[in-house]
């Protein structure tokens, strides 16, 4: 005696197929540390878009008078703990600089500048690199000549580079756009042409292995366009690495820029970024250590919570590892 046979009719799916985005965000998700990661970058960048609507102090006020001598150099109110006697402003949470200027004020005002440094130099060397790795990788004849470019960048001592550029075209820059304005578009168009180099080898390296699969030979054979091929075909199977080359481009440019306003050579002395807040509270480092504590630390949080989420992206858009 056998069995009858089941009716496919009968038969109906355990559960509902998956997209790739939710394998995607399954994986991204299981990375503690690119959770903890997108967590923190996300804090930083409501506190420092919204802050400063809501904080109650002006970061550019400068106190005059009487107000000078009592708002000038006042600790942090957390500094009672270990010493009642400390200047401290219940107005002012972390205190106030050396021109009475509040310097929790001027810690959000600078994040945003930081911030939008990190991501307008990250798309100009993103959108770089990634269309000079598709032309090498796709045109043989070009490969050659770009990849040379490329390796002349890479030898190139970038910081040097850097401040002579700074020296030679600030004054030019801020007489047409503005002392912050042409600061803003130098830092950030140096930042930008001085970091795809990274992003245009790996978009290169993958579009060589891609021009050999069966999809793109077929593709070819029907006598698509180079810009259909690479349009349809080629950026969007090498947009993993892309996102994640994107996400580590924020922390170089944050930390470049950070460099530059440091050594006194990014935007103006009333124009705070988290480096010029370094830079100015060096003088003062040994009296006023939290000064110096709170940009770097700040610094320090967004670009390793950025290089987290990196790490969570790679993984979870690598096929081979998603599912692990």
């Amino acid at each position: 005696m056998t069995d009858a046979p089941i009716s496919m009719d009968k038969v109906e799916p355990t559960a509902p197929p998956r997209s790739q985005w939710a394998d995607i965000w399954a994986q991204f998700r299981s990375h503690r540390g690119a959770m903890w990661g997108a967590g923190i970058f996300l804090f930083i960048v409501l506190l420092v878009v919204a802050g400063p609507f809501v904080y109650w102090n002006d970061p550019q006020f400068v106190p005059t008078g009487r107000d000078f001598l009592n708002l000038r150099d006042t600790r942090p109110i957390y500094t009672l703990l270990w010493d009642a006697d400390a200047k401290v402003n219940w107005l002012y949470p972390l205190g106030t600089d050396n021109l009475g200027r509040d310097i929790l004020g001027r810690l959000l005002i600078g994040g945003r500048i930081s911030l939008a440094v990190g991501m307008a130099a990250m798309v100009l060397s993103v959108v770089l690199g990634t269309f000079i790795g598709v032309v090498a990788g796709y045109f043989r004849t070009l490969d050659g000549p770009l990849m040379r470019l490329t390796d002349l960048f890479l030898a190139l001592p970038l910081l040097p580079l850097l401040l002579v550029a700074v020296l030679l075209f600030r004054d030019r820059l801020s007489g047409m756009f503005g002392p912050e304005g042409g600061t803003f578009i130098l830092i950030v168009t140096l930042v930008g042409i001085t970091s795809w180099m990274q992003t245009a080898r790996i978009v290169r390296g993958d579009v060589l292995a891609l021009k050999e699969r069966e999809f793109i030979l077929a593709a070819r054979s029907i006598g698509t366009s180079p810009t259909k091929m690479i349009t349809r075909h080629l950026l969007p199977n090498v947009m993993s690495p892309i996102m994640v080359s994107a996400t580590l481009g924020i922390a170089t440019a944050i930390i470049t820029e950070s460099a530059l306003s440091f050594l006194g050579f990014g935007f103006p002395p009333d124009f705070p970024t988290w480096g010029k807040l370094l830079f100015d509270a060096v003088d003062r480092m040994e009296l006023y250590p939290e000064r110096v504590l709170w940009p770097g630390l700040l610094i320090s949080l967004t670009v390793l919570s950025v290089n987290y989420v990196g790490d969570g992206l790679r993984d979870a858009l690598d096929p081979r590892i998603r599912g692990r």
